[in-house]
């Protein structure tokens, strides 16, 4: 008897779900991020000078000399108020709602100009044949 040897035919397939936000959302989330960073920012240096925090101690530095630079169109709207070494700080108040409208506006405007807001469902399907052919 001749035993006839048969390659397998057993194929093995996989697939790969994966949801993608679309780069709007994702953009989005960047910008609130950024400008909810910067208005933290911006709100602990109210709160340290409201305080009357320690101008020559390093975190007190640090936090001044940076807000100091997105303070800069501010600074000179309102004049600031001083008791007994604390300091009410009202253009530092404006600044971060100035700056909560500007990242509304430009979240608002990402969305205008794309409205998709549902999430991207990508399946790929990857077989042996896939994996074990080599790529040139």
């Amino acid at each position: 008897m001749h035993s006839v040897s048969r390659g397998s035919t057993d194929h093995r397939s996989q697939v790969h779900t994966e949801v993608r936000a679309p780069a709007e959302a994702v953009i989005s989330r960047v910008v609130w991020f950024i400008f909810g960073f910067i208005e933290i920012l911006i709100a602990i240096r109210f709160v340290l000078k409201m305080f009357g925090a320690n101008s020559a101690a390093g975190f007190a530095k640090l936090v001044y000399g940076v807000s100091d630079i997105l303070m800069a169109p501010f600074s000179t709207l309102f004049s600031t108020q001083r008791v007994e070494g604390a300091v009410f700080e009202w253009s530092a108040l404006v600044a971060i709602a100035i700056y909560a409208l500007i990242a509304w506006g430009i979240v608002a405007l990402i969305r205008a100009v794309v409205p998709r807001e549902h999430a991207q469902t990508v399946e790929r399907v990857e077989t042996d044949q896939d994996v074990n052919t080599p790529r040139g």
